[in-house]
């Protein structure tokens, strides 16, 4: 593969979260960002799902570290399963390193890795690719944009990012130097879509201030306030705010109390002295002297607020007067479950304001206008849009296309699992690879292998047979009718001699079995199962899951 770039995106690209993005020259790779992404199969004990790393195998000697461009976990939620298969080391702002670091310590793995803390302007060579981490702005802090030099041109991958001048903690994006890229040359930009199909510029996270303002000044009890446990800039701003109107904050909510504590400890954020209580301080407080900084803008029922909203949370509910802020966008799939959120707030007497009503929330991500600043600040050779589904990659490409004069050869569309050529004159996909995903369990920890999801989702829509035999050792007869027992199977009961039918059909796939394999348990089961399973998907048209049980007597 000489003097060729491959780029293989493993998740991220045609899809909401799961980015992450591999890289290759010649025998050394490297792998930007791994996240985590939230699966429709949910209902089947799965919370979230990463890319299957198994993937990565054959380049096992290749890999030489993993490169985060930011905290979020849609980029850095499966770091510690691909460092599970292949501990590398990985290369993180602060900020993001303090986060890395609480999520590998959850695995036992803080001690095994090694973990390079990067600054903005930085320069690190790895084998063959010298990486600059360029500053980025987001709805996260500490985030990085890269340019990456490899032997046959440079490319930059923005990252999640929005231009921002004002944002409210630390130094906004970084186009200086990003022009100075574009006037040096850069083969490739892979850039963020996820917001490729809103017009305009994305506003800056100070444009939530005077509504959040307004919210304190008009509040005549408590405030709630349910933000994404990451958006550090949007918990300075509640914080300010607070401490403008003489309010107290109380945390609330794991992820919101370990974000909080490392952003502080890393001293991203500013807490006036006195300003932070504990919830049993707050009892000896005003309603209008309170706001409660929750988690749970999603609806997740085991969130702080969710709680809040259906029993309580540690002694704490909603009640009549109080006001509470969504100041989060709905992540798409999570509509009913916010619904559900809101119909209990309001059926407790509170008050929502939410992004429709007041702008509270703004987005992270860049928007058309962006899109334009970044694409003339770096001038690419190539434009390949990543982060977003489908739809929005396109939108992005559509954009381009109409308004920077870019002609369609030079803006490349990839997917997941694509192989992407570049050798300094072209950008071609040569080669389309399957790219499986892994489920994880409701604990975190433990991961779930496709055919066990399929299983599951088998197990719900179609039910499940249990069929006991009782069989002779020696002469290999049933010494009674097969026990046939039900599940979930619609439809089907003894009332309509299904069941006796049933244990027909299975009566006589055992007599025409040879006696040798009535005698084995292992072929007798297959055989009954797939006469019963021919039988069943006859008649009713389901697949149900059948469990066959031989007893030799």
């Amino acid at each position: 593969m000489s003097n060729v770039l491959e780029l293989i995106p493993l998740g991220g690209v045609g899809e909401f979260g799961m980015n992450c993005m591999a890289v290759r020259y010649d025998d050394e790779m490297i792998v930007i960002d791994a996240g985590m992404g939230f699966p429709e199969e949910s209902v089947y004990g799965v919370d979230v799902c990463v890319p299957d790393f198994d993937f990565l195998e054959e380049y096992r000697d290749n890999i030489t570290a993993i490169v985060l461009t930011h905290g979020h976990e849609d980029h850095l939620g499966a770091l510690p399963y691909i460092l599970k298969k292949f501990n590398v080391p990985v290369y993180a702002s602060h900020f993001t390193a303090g986060l890395a670091d609480r999520k590998l310590e959850e695995h036992d793995l803080l001690n095994d890795v090694l973990m390079h803390r990067v600054e903005p302007r930085q320069v690190v060579e790895i084998g063959p690719f010298k990486i600059e981490f360029i500053r980025a702005s987001h709805s996260l802090i500490d985030c990085f944009s890269l340019a990456i030099r490899t032997p046959v041109g440079t490319i930059v991958h923005t990252g999640d990012y929005k231009v921002d001048e004002t944002p409210v903690i630390g130094e906004p994006i970084d186009l200086r130097t990003l022009r100075s890229y574009g006037q040096e040359g850069v083969l490739a930009l892979l850039s963020d879509s996820t917001n490729a199909t809103v017009p305009g510029r994305t506003p800056s996270e100070r444009a939530v201030i005077p509504a959040f303002e307004e919210i304190f000044n008009e509040a005549p009890g408590r405030i709630v306030v349910a933000a994404f446990a990451s958006s550090i800039h949007r918990l300075q701003i509640v914080l300010d705010v607070a401490h403008q109107f003489n309010r107290k904050v109380c945390v609330l909510g794991r992820s919101m109390l370990k974000n909080v504590d490392i952003a502080d400890e890393l001293g991203f954020l500013d807490i006036p002295d006195g300003l932070l209580v504990s919830l049993g301080e707050t009892k000896h407080l005003d309603d209008d002297e309170i706001v409660f900084l929750v988690t749970g803008s999603q609806g997740e029922p085991r969130a702080a607020l969710s709680q809040m909203a259906g029993q309580s949370y540690k002694g704490l509910t909603i009640e009549e007067g109080d006001t509470v802020v969504l100041s989060a966008r709905i992540i798409p799939g999570n509509e009913r479950a916010i619904s559900r959120l809101i119909g209990n707030i309001y059926k407790r007497g509170a008050n929502i304001i939410e992004e429709k009503r007041r702008l509270v929330h703004v987005s992270g991500h860049a928007s058309q206008e962006d899109i334009r600043i970044m694409t003339e600040a770096v001038r690419p050779k190539f434009v390949i849009p990543i982060h977003g589904e489908y739809r929005m990659l396109f939108r992005h490409k559509e954009f381009v296309k109409n308004h920077l004069n870019y002609d369609e050869e030079h803006i490349i569309l990839i997917e997941n699992g694509d192989v992407l050529e570049l050798d300094g004159e072209r950008a071609v996909v040569v080669d389309k690879r399957e790219v499986k995903r892994t489920f994880i369990d409701e604990s975190g920890f433990e991961e779930i292998d496709t055919e066990t999801v399929r299983e599951r989702r088998q197990l719900a829509y179609d039910g499940v047979i249990t069929l006991v035999l009782t069989i002779n050792e020696e002469t290999g007869e049933l010494e009674t009718p097969p026990e046939i027992i039900t599940h979930g199977l619609i439809g089907v009961d003894s009332s309509n001699g299904f069941i006796k039918d049933a244990q027909r059909v299975v009566s006589q796939a055992v007599a025409n079995a040879p006696l040798a394999e009535r005698q084995d348990t292992t072929l007798l089961k297959e055989r009954v199962r797939v006469g019963l399973k021919k039988y069943i998907q006859k008649k009713t048209g389901a697949k149900p899951v059948i469990l066959p049980i031989v007893v030799h007597v």
